[in-house]
């Protein structure tokens, strides 16, 4: 890997841990068909969740932080 492509994953590594860091889950919503008969349809919307545990924001940003340095640091 070279020196700038280490820093931009670098960069987006720690972008994307700080937003993870700040938002606790991702909201999504799904569409369920209760009833399909002829021409009666009936849906539902589910809005669901995916919880982020805080260590993966915090293991982002270090992988960051580190491709930063190590990329800084190469010749």
């Amino acid at each position: 890997m070279d020196k700038s492509s280490a820093l931009v994953i670098g960069m987006v590594l720690i972008v994307l841990g700080l937003v993870g860091l700040g938002w606790n889950r991702i909201t999504y919503f799904e569409e369920d068909t209760i009833v399909d008969v002829g021409p009666v349809r009936v849906t539902a919307t589910e809005e669901k969740e995916i919880p982020l545990a805080p260590i993966l924001g915090g293991v982002a940003v270090a992988g960051g932080v580190a491709l930063l340095v190590t990329g800084a640091r190469k010749t």
